[in-house]
């Protein structure tokens, strides 16, 4: 059973779906999961909710603040620290519902969700076992596939800052191109397949960011302090082909034993966040971890 909801972060209502196991009575162990960076609830969260829903939990997809139909201006913002602030106001609100054992609540996202859930993790000891999918940490990434181009969009923020003070609209740019072309690197390729194709674009997914953004992406470092999340679980899973494999390998390095990878083979950045095959393998093996760290 599907129920659309509200709930506070910081001023703003964001907007998400709570998915509950039907035909058994609660309290139920819950999980919060979050989307790639420039998507929305509708897309991959969906996906790994349903089997998880199947499992006995309750789940609960949301937009990030500034996305999708979530509050927030200027629209397109991605503010890290926001990002991670809306990870706790998840997990706060699930604790207002009867349906919901507080005590046994998780966290998961896909992409850069996939790292700021570990962020929002290494301090909210609410948060009792944490996993991230093709989990990526988004100003490093970003910033390395144009590092002079993001250079100069960090130098021009405070610009932009003043403009919008002054009552211009927020600059935005789009973070992928329409089309690929025989020079697009594979691992933009990929992602404009996903994005910029029926196979998973959503209207709600614009795919532009205020350029802004970039200004508090910079000062950002999801996985810096993960061992903080010791001695709670973190699983990160990635595709073995997956450009951002080394952001799980890392996390999963610089913490203690309660840190596991999960390789899947074959599977790139962006197979994990539809492909069947990828996905089935991804969510049994995240069921497994949530029901024994969940119950």
């Amino acid at each position: 059973m599907r129920t659309d909801v509200r709930f506070p972060t910081n001023g703003l209502q964001l907007a998400g779906h709570l998915h509950l196991p039907e035909g058994v009575d609660g309290p139920f162990a819950a999980i919060v999961v979050g989307h790639p960076t420039t998507g929305v609830k509708e897309q991959s969260p969906a996906l790994y909710a349903a089997p998880l829903v199947d499992a006995g939990f309750a789940v609960l997809t949301f937009d990030a603040a500034f996305q999708g139909e979530s509050e927030g201006t200027p629209r397109g913002l991605e503010d890290p620290f926001q990002r991670a602030e809306d990870f706790r106001a998840a997990v706060s609100y699930l604790t207002t519902r009867p349906e919901i054992d507080s005590e046994r609540i998780g966290v998961m996202g896909v992409c850069g969700s996939g790292a700021y859930a570990p962020y929002a993790a290494q301090t909210d000891h609410r948060m009792k076992a944490v996993a991230g999918v093709s989990g990526t940490d988004a100003p490093g990434f970003l910033r390395g596939g144009d590092p002079e181009g993001w250079a100069r969009m960090v130098a021009a923020s405070g610009d932009l800052r003043s403009a919008e003070a002054a009552g211009e609209p927020a600059a935005t740019f789009p973070v992928l191109p329409e089309k690929a072309d025989a020079d697009t690197p594979a691992a933009t390729a990929e992602f404009i397949d996903y994005y910029k194709t029926p196979r998973g674009a959503h209207p709600r997914s614009t795919g532009d960011m205020v350029v802004r953004s970039v200004d508090l992406l910079d000062q950002f470092d999801s996985f810096a302090d993960v061992a903080k999340i010791a001695p709670r679980p973190l699983l990160m899973i990635a595709g073995t082909e997956a450009v951002t494999r080394g952001y799980s390998e890392k996390a999963v390095a610089d913490s203690p034993g309660t840190a596991e990878l999960f390789l899947i083979e074959g599977a790139t950045h962006v197979d994990l966040y539809d492909r069947d095959a990828y996905v089935t393998a991804a969510a049994a093996k995240l069921t497994e971890f949530f029901r024994k760290h969940l119950g």
